[in-house]
């Protein structure tokens, strides 16, 4: 119980080391969600630990209910973890959080398909990953690297790296700037290809049909 409890105050404790508009305890533990979404989630993952799965996921509805942040009951969460603003949030039910990490609105931690096992992101100590970002799949996002708002991340990222962009681009190494390209208003349309196929296709069978029906003309 004592460790419980010390796990709570360091909730507490992460938000005034993260966040300036922090003014007080009794603020932090009335109106912060993102701290009442962790601590939920500590009481939801005992009982999931315990396979009590239905009062487990039942909690995590509660949660989302009142926070808007879905963290999966099975997700695995370190020490001194920091939801800011938090609205959007998604874990899902693989993942594995370090300690003094930190996420922001919008952020989804999901799988890419109905792969069974492992299929969700590991993020490790000290990582950061900014509004709206998406981290998908089994991957690793090793110690303090950081995540661009906005980004897509499909592979794993190195220690002490910075990604940004869609699909995310390591920019930063070790302090050194990585060049890449990062033109994004050159993204690919995959509507836009497709049509680019279908037109060439129909192209090739009206070729076919004039073929044909000179053919025939030349027969008769």
């Amino acid at each position: 119980m004592f460790r419980f409890l010390k796990t709570l105050k360091e909730d507490v404790d992460v938000v005034f080391d993260q966040d300036p508009a922090a003014r007080s305890r009794i603020e932090v533990i009335l109106t912060y969600a993102g701290v009442h979404a962790v601590w939920s989630h500590r009481v939801a993952h005992g009982f999931y630990k315990r396979k009590l799965y239905f009062i487990a996921r039942v909690l995590s509805q509660v949660s989302r209910f009142f926070t808007g942040i879905e963290i999966h009951p099975g997700a695995k969460i370190g020490r001194r973890f920091f939801i800011d603003h938090g609205m959007g949030v998604v874990i899902g039910q693989t993942c594995e959080i370090g300690d003094n990490v930190t996420i922001f609105q919008g952020v989804t931690l999901g799988g890419t398909g109905k792969e069974a096992g492992k299929r969700h992101p590991t993020l490790k100590d000290n990582v950061l990953v900014a509004t709206g970002a998406k981290v998908l799949g089994s991957i690793v996002i090793e110690e303090h690297s950081k995540i661009g708002a906005g980004s897509v991340v499909l592979k794993d990222v190195p220690k002490y790296s910075t990604v940004v962009g869609i699909p995310g681009q390591i920019v930063v190494q070790n302090g050194v700037k990585v060049k890449k390209n990062l033109d994004h208003h050159k993204l690919p349309d995959p509507v836009a290809e497709k049509c680019d196929v279908l037109d060439q296709k129909i192209e090739a069978l009206q070729n076919e049909i004039n073929e044909l029906k000179g053919e025939q003309k030349h027969v008769d």
